[in-house]
């Protein structure tokens, strides 16, 4: 039987697989978290289209994902469990094309009563049985010293993946809306079934070339005591850690969600304005993640965050005091700081994951648990910002919402700090930074 690396969790082999076997299947990888999220999260460049086609108001909208944040709560832990027994190759296959089918229904504008089932599916479909094999198999593929580059590398490439994508799709609308004279209306489910033969082709990928072995997924599943893995994990404070400082990062980057209105509101921009502005920070994402995920291998992965977090931070903050005037280059530079500072605490707070002390066995169940901390901004952001939708008006509401989101931030620089202090001690104390699969 083929033992197993104590870095990794993976067999001898899997570790030493040729160079580009490994890269070809990370690039599959890259490519499914690239595809994905972007068609779920259409609003990111098109909520006012979305508002007006559907006839929503934007309540109903963050309902609608608040919704999709819960399932994703429900279904991290059972998520983190499936990683451990059933091939990334099987679960990514089934995530790409059960999500480009439930696109197929939302761009033929059904009632808004549909939405809700849509909704729920691809709750399931990018959260059940995505998310976990995802960062499962990204960790298998990457060594211990690569751990931050590999997360990076998702990061910033899946993110270059979706800025082709959100430049096509703005361009065919404008296309349309500009050139052709529609309306955006008739305009939405063109755009939308870009993305959704996008998931056909990533889905047909996978299963054709996705190969990731896994041999502690023999030895997991031998050992089913769920209460006592949950127990293990659980007394692991570096996990907890890592979930606040995901937590913190994961609600800075939710900010820049909702840009593309707050732009509109406050600095009377064009929609087409907005989007061109909101796409230019899509392409930051491969600047951020990849240039994070080396500095992080070579000077620390908790010293690259703090810097990060913080200028995120100090991004929002200035977005939220400049003048109604600014020029719009000034607005353009801000929102490309965030954009590069909040990408690059995205791609290296998963890498942080190597510095934890968890078995390795469970590394599928800790990103469950991890995830189902970390995420639930998923869940109260899109209320909280409708709630002060519904109350407040004007830029009152983007000034409670930003202001929230940058105070937290505090937060995950303090869990930073701790896990920091934590590493070094055990470092100092000779404890190994991965405990072998007992």
């Amino acid at each position: 039987m083929a033992t197993l690396s104590p870095a990794t969790g993976i067999d001898n082999a899997q570790s030493h697989q040729s160079g580009i076997q490994r890269y070809i299947q990370f690039f599959i990888l890259l490519l499914a978290a690239g595809s994905i999220y972007p068609l779920i999260y259409l609003r990111q460049n098109f909520e006012t289209t979305i508002l007006e086609t559907f006839k929503i108001s934007s309540s109903e909208l963050g309902t609608y994902y608040s919704m999709l944040g819960t399932i994703f709560l429900v279904t991290y832990l059972p998520s983190g469990w499936l990683a451990d027994r059933v091939s990334p190759r099987l679960l990514l296959t089934f995530s790409m094309a059960v999500t480009g089918i439930l696109g197929l229904w939302y761009a033929s504008i059904p009632d808004k009563s549909a939405l809700y089932w849509i909704f729920l599916g691809w709750g399931i479909s990018s959260g059940l049985t995505f998310w976990a094999a995802l960062l499962k198999g990204v960790k298998m593929l990457a060594r211990p010293h690569e751990q931050g580059r590999f997360f990076g590398g998702l990061e910033g490439l899946r993110g270059l993946v979706e800025a082709i994508l959100a430049t096509a799709a703005v361009a065919l609308f404008s296309y349309y809306v500009d050139g052709k004279g529609l309306s955006a209306a008739e305009t939405l489910p063109s755009v939308i079934m870009l993305y959704v033969y996008n998931c056909f082709a990533v889905a047909l990928l996978c299963f054709l070339f996705l190969g990731l072995k896994d041999d502690t997924a023999v030895e997991t599943a031998t050992k089913t005591n769920l209460l006592a893995d949950l127990r293990l994990l659980m007394a692991v404070p570096e996990l907890w850690l890592i979930a606040i400082i995901i937590l913190c990062g994961y609600q800075l980057f939710w900010a820049t969600y909702s840009f593309s209105a707050f732009l509109q509101e406050k600095y009377t921009m064009t929609a087409s304005a907005a989007a061109f502005i909101t796409v230019a920070k899509l392409w930051m994402r491969p600047i951020g993640g990849l240039g994070a995920g080396f500095l992080g291998d070579k000077i620390g992965r908790e010293n690259i965050l703090a810097i990060t977090m913080t200028l995120s931070i100090v991004g929002l903050l200035a977005l939220l005091f400049l003048p109604s005037t600014a020029h719009s280059l000034v607005l353009l530079l801000v929102v490309l700081l965030i954009g590069v500072m909040t990408y690059a605490t995205r791609g290296l707070y998963w890498s942080i994951l190597e510095s934890s002390n968890i078995p390795t066995r469970l590394t599928g169940f800790a990103i469950g648990m991890i995830s189902l901390i970390a995420y639930t901004p998923d869940i109260y952001l899109p209320k909280l910002n409708g709630y002060l939708a519904d109350r407040y008006s004007g830029l009152a509401v983007y000034q409670m919402y930003f202001g929230f989101i940058a105070a937290s931030g505090i937060l995950g620089l303090l869990a930073i700090g701790l896990l920091k202090s934590r590493t070094k001690i055990r470092a100092a104390a000779q404890v190994p930074t991965t405990v072998a699969a007992e």
